[in-house]
């Protein structure tokens, strides 16, 4: 039997001319078999599980099965948990020792890992910094917050902000993973979520869906950054990211530049900016208080000498 297959159509001096080949019927192909790199599995799962030295009940079914779902999550979304791995070793170690001089457990840090991955985010709400504090709880907290500083930025003055929110929360609702819960949805909206259910524990209350996965969330992490290993995390220690050699300056009369100011210094304005990200503008007014920042002791360092 023969058949007409259509091959092209082409255009030739405004002509449309159909091109055909007259043959017989084309064999059918056969699919071929394709591999795939990737591997699908299910992330391993502790039988027993502590933060800040609570009980996790992961023997539960919906409290294994929503700490698996969110480590899932992070295993599979490979180019964020890198990321946040990599930020971890410029960022973590002012975090841990602002949270052990506190008296906050240091598995808290894994909050600001699920607030922010690190990054100094602003939210569609309005929350911003590493911690993700509203504007209204942040001067609550002592964080100045204007059109030219704003501490929610600052990481020692943030951390230390988030530290005493922290504590006044696990007073309040008794339980580490409480003080979180309260911490992502308010804490009245956790008060009427206790009160309307009788529930005295976070994995027993029926929750909105954000902060019903927020401390799984920060469970997650926590599996994650002590056994990395066990989640496909392959990092040497020369491939995270290293904390910026610096040195203080105290400012007490403003700075009319800070373009100028960098300049004067020895260092580019935005290395200024991009380790004093809560110097929110081009100017810092005088104001009678004084200010810390911080400049490179080596303007433009160079990527590989951070891990000398």
């Amino acid at each position: 039997m023969k058949k007409i297959i259509p091959i092209a159509l082409i255009l030739l001096l405004g002509i449309s001319v159909s091109v055909c080949v007259v043959g017989d019927e084309l064999p059918e192909e056969k699919p071929t078999a394709v591999s795939y790199s990737n591997t699908l599995a299910t992330p391993p799962i502790p039988t027993e599980l502590a933060f800040a030295g609570e009980t996790v009940p992961v023997d539960v079914y919906w409290v294994r099965e929503n700490l698996e779902k969110e480590v899932i999550t992070q295993c599979y979304l490979h180019s964020r948990t890198l990321l946040i791995f990599k930020r971890s070793g410029r960022y973590f170690p002012t975090i841990e020792k602002i949270l052990a001089e506190e008296g906050v457990p240091d598995d808290l840090k894994y909050l600001c890992l699920a607030e922010s991955g690190l990054e100094n985010v602003t939210s569609p709400a309005g929350a911003a910094g590493f911690w993700q504090f509203m504007s209204t709880t942040g001067k609550s907290y002592g964080l100045e917050i204007n059109n030219y500083v704003d501490e929610r930025y600052q990481l020692e003055k943030s951390t230390r902000a988030a530290c005493k929110y922290l504590k006044k929360l696990r007073d309040k609702f008794g339980s580490w993973a409480l003080a979180a819960a309260a911490y992502n949805m308010g804490e009245g909206g956790l008060s009427r979520s206790i009160a309307a259910q009788n529930g005295t524990e976070y994995y027993d209350l029926w929750l909105n869906t954000e902060t019903a996965r927020y401390v799984f969330r920060i469970l997650c992490f926590k599996l994650l950054f002590e056994n990395p290993e066990n989640y496909g995390v392959k990092l040497t220690q020369e491939e995270y990211y290293k904390p910026i050699p610096c040195k203080e300056i105290t400012i007490t009369s403003g700075i009319t530049s800070i373009s100028d100011f960098a300049s004067q210094h020895g260092v580019l304005y935005r290395e200024v900016k991009s380790m004093n990200p809560w110097l929110r503008s081009t100017s810092l007014p005088a104001n009678g208080k004084s200010y810390t920042i911080l400049i490179p002791k080596q303007s433009k360092a160079k990527y590989y000498e951070l891990n000398e």
